[in-house]
């Protein structure tokens, strides 16, 4: 029995360990805009957005004094900062990806920039999974102030 044992628990935890592997990364967002705003949160505890109605999901978007390209240049310093990977970036809309250190979930974070309001709206989502335990939130509030150290705030 004792010899057993081992092979067993190494048969279960093989499929765990596979799935974690493969399914980590999860699929990128088709779709970055939607009518010129970020995408609505899914019905999930695993994203943030500026642009969300839900009061669980809204999350405050960064403001900015002065010239819109220098903001810009400001949150994408932030980004660098906190790990993230720009993937897609343009004037208007910038959108990285986050990747966690041991299970490599990667969490994508979304920028639009409003600068008749002098306001970059944010989303940040994970892509996997229902509960992010707060990861979202907390990584946009880092990025606020790295954000608001950058723009001399």
């Amino acid at each position: 029995m004792k010899g057993i044992l081992p092979h067993v628990l190494e048969l279960l935890m093989l499929p765990c360990l596979l799935f974690m592997i493969v399914s980590c990364t999860g699929n990128p967002p088709e779709t970055q805009l939607v009518d010129g705003r970020l995408r609505p949160c899914p019905d999930k505890p695993n994203c943030v957005s500026s642009e969300e109605q839900r009061a669980d999901a809204q999350v405050a978007p960064l403001a900015f004094q002065g010239p819109p390209a220098a903001a810009w240049q400001a949150l994408k310093e932030a980004v660098l900062q906190t790990g993230g990977e720009f993937r897609q970036e343009g004037d208007q809309y910038l959108w990285a990806t986050f990747t966690s250190k041991v299970f490599r979930f990667v969490d994508d974070v979304e920028f639009r920039m409003v600068a008749s309001e002098n306001l970059i709206q944010v989303r940040s989502a994970s892509r996997l999974g229902y509960s992010d335990l707060g990861v979202n939130r907390k990584r946009v509030e880092k990025l606020r102030e790295l954000f608001n150290k950058e723009e001399g705030k």
